[in-house]
């Protein structure tokens, strides 16, 4: 039976898109040496832009390579989202449908890590979280328009 290549793409990137899925959630929660620590309250933070700048500013109170996991992680651990998602389905072709959809499934994945204790809610990762998602989609759109071209 010929599946058409079309519908080929869109079966493996779901499939890539739940395995990663099922990846992150297991980063988030459980990797990492994360437990929880119920005997410690929860932690957030609201204020926006500010853990990004203690990052940026901590230049002798912490290891670059500290600062770079927080920040680029952060960023990197979403990229395939921004890849994948679209690949998936035609109606989120945009960056705009993506942060729609993106947005809050990132918040609710913050709230959850803090009130099991397994992290912080903290919204510079929400940002940096869909900065992620919005880096894979410019990724993707640059590889179709280079690849529309040789044809």
């Amino acid at each position: 039976m010929f599946i058409p290549r079309k519908v080929w793409v869109r079966r493996a990137a779901a499939a890539c898109l739940i395995l990663y899925s099922a990846c992150l959630l297991y980063w988030m929660f459980l990797g990492f040496g994360r437990t929880a620590r119920y005997s410690q309250p929860m932690r957030y933070s609201l204020v926006p832009l500010r853990t990004i700048w203690y990052y940026l500013s901590a230049s002798g109170k912490m290891p670059v390579s500290a600062r770079l996991v927080n920040l680029l992680g952060n960023v990197a651990v979403f990229v395939p989202f921004g890849i994948l998602i679209p690949a998936v389905t035609s109606r989120l072709r945009s960056a705009a449908g993506l942060a729609v959809l993106c947005i809050p499934c990132i918040t609710a994945l913050e709230i959850l890590q803090m009130l099991l204790r397994a992290g912080s809610f903290d919204v510079d990762d929400i940002l940096l979280n869909l900065l992620g998602v919005w880096a894979g989609f410019g990724l993707l759109r640059l590889l179709c328009k280079m690849r529309t071209r040789r044809l």
